[in-house]
């Protein structure tokens, strides 16, 4: 598995923006991307039960992640075509504030490592990308277990500050100075 300090890989994906079908589909591709933070998560695949949780809390965090000038984008290994009929089936999926991309070939998947052995799909793994296109944070749960939005939001925050942050540390609090 691809870990901090590594360039995350290119890619060119194509998400789901809408529950419209007119307007749904949109290319996405990492070259957008340079000059942003990136919070890149991965659910291994529509229509199961943990994952509309985790994609929801994400979503009703959106604003604070866009708030830190990051840009947030869910994956997995299904079609644009199955995350559009899983948005369009479940409520809380319907309004996304951010794209639904689909790593189909499982190339983006593949690159990282984070293919499951046995299940052939994404581990449900999280990774935040500096705007240099480096992984500074990687995150990964077992395929049964769901993980924590804010921990996302909070180790994007101590991130941005450039500074030692200790543990459990919260915006606002002080770093740590090295003596």
């Amino acid at each position: 598995m691809l870990g901090v300090g590594s360039q995350f890989p290119s890619y060119a994906l194509t998400g789901v923006v809408s529950s419209d079908p007119a307007t749904a589909f949109q290319q996405f591709d990492s070259d957008a991307q340079a000059g942003h933070w990136q919070v890149v998560f991965f659910w291994p695949k529509d229509f199961t039960f943990v994952c509309p949780t985790e994609i929801a809390a994400f979503g009703r965090l959106q604003r604070e992640f866009q708030e830190r000038g990051a840009r947030l984008f869910g994956i997995s290994v299904d079609s644009e075509y199955v995350h559009l009929a899983w948005r369009r089936e479940r409520s809380e999926l319907r309004d996304l504030p951010f794209p639904m991309l689909s790593d189909l070939k499982r190339e983006l998947s593949g690159a990282l490592g984070i293919l499951d052995p046995q299940a052939g799909v994404a581990q449900r793994a999280t990774y935040i990308v500096d705007p240099q296109g480096v992984i500074r944070f990687a995150y990964v749960t077992d395929l049964s277990v769901g993980r924590n939005p804010d921990e996302v939001l909070r180790v994007l925050d101590a991130l941005q500050t450039d500074e030692l942050c200790p543990c459990n540390w919260q915006p606002g609090q002080d770093t740590l100075k090295a003596a």
